[in-house]
């Protein structure tokens, strides 16, 4: 990429200032351009400002304090540049929908922000990397699921795990979770849903539906190995390497209709399978 060494000049000069005060000059300066053509160019390219690269890169950095130690969160969040606890708070939970609290209670997999270049935020899945899909004939079944208020579906397993609502649907057995992407075909969008298999939905269904899954064929992958910290980016890479090399080289019909993902957090494997639907040409 053109801008590719210019950026990573920026990115380690925003590393090593990370708790610091952001120059634009010398931020600009480290990549070799004007303030105004680097702004540009670093929102075009990591579709952030670095304000809030900055930003969610600190939120990243206090995860593991907050998941990890036993230190107060005001503590953790003046150790990671904010000025009040109040403010870290407002921060974490817009970036992830949930209160520090929460995450130290459930200590969730998050969507996060991983220090860029090579072998870090930099990895892309390449072929090889992702063992090949097992081809499936899938039954039909139903799901009792909650409907997803969330844009990001990362955001509503976030809510789903720490609202404990797996247990609640289940009446306190471990079930594995579901997350179902679903074209509404009247609607023309997708819409999310996690839940359980009905069949194991005893307990609290306030505020469910049933989602009814035709079955047909599937391409079923795991996700490559990962722990907590990186699971979430590593799902969200290998649904990009299905949908954008996998399914246009497998000789499959994709119909996009229903794919669902299987995962079941308390296992803490760190491991998800995701089916695809397809069918053949």
């Amino acid at each position: 990429m053109e801008y590719e060494k210019s950026l990573q000049k920026a990115l380690e000069y925003l590393e090593e200032n990370l708790y610091e005060d952001i120059n634009l000059d010398q931020l600009a300066q480290a990549a070799g351009y004007s303030k105004y053509h680097f702004l540009r160019i670093f929102k075009e390219v990591l579709q952030m400002t670095p304000a809030e690269y900055v930003r969610r890169r600190r939120i990243t950095e206090s995860v593991r304090d907050i998941a990890d130690t036993n230190e107060p969160i005001s503590r953790i969040g003046y150790k990671h540049g904010f000025n009040s606890k109040e403010n870290f708070t407002r921060a974490f939970q817009s970036e992830h929908h949930i209160l520090p609290s929460q995450y130290r209670a459930v200590d969730n997999s998050l969507k996060l922000l991983h220090r860029a270049g090579p072998g870090k935020e930099g990895f892309h899945l390449k072929s090889g990397i992702l063992a090949g899909p097992e081809i499936l004939e899938i039954r039909p079944f139903s799901a009792t699921v909650y409907k997803s208020d969330e844009e990001d579906p990362t955001m509503f397993w976030n809510k789903y795990n720490c609202g404990g609502f797996s247990g609640k649907l289940s009446g306190g057995d471990i079930q594995t979770d579901y997350g179902f992407s679903v074209w509404n075909f009247e609607e023309n969008r997708l819409e999310y849903y996690v839940g359980i298999l009905t069949e194991y939905a005893y307990g609290d269904l306030t505020g469910t539906v049933q989602l009814k899954v035709d079955g047909g064929l599937y391409a079923v992958f795991d996700t490559p190995p990962a722990d907590k910290y990186t699971f979430v980016n590593t799902i969200r890479r290998t649904w990009d390497y299905i949908m954008q090399e996998w399914i246009p080289r497998s000789g499959y019909i994709y119909p996009g209709d229903c794919d669902f993902e299987t995962y079941r957090e308390s296992s803490r494997e760190f491991s998800e399978r995701i089916f695809i639907h397809i069918k053949d040409k």
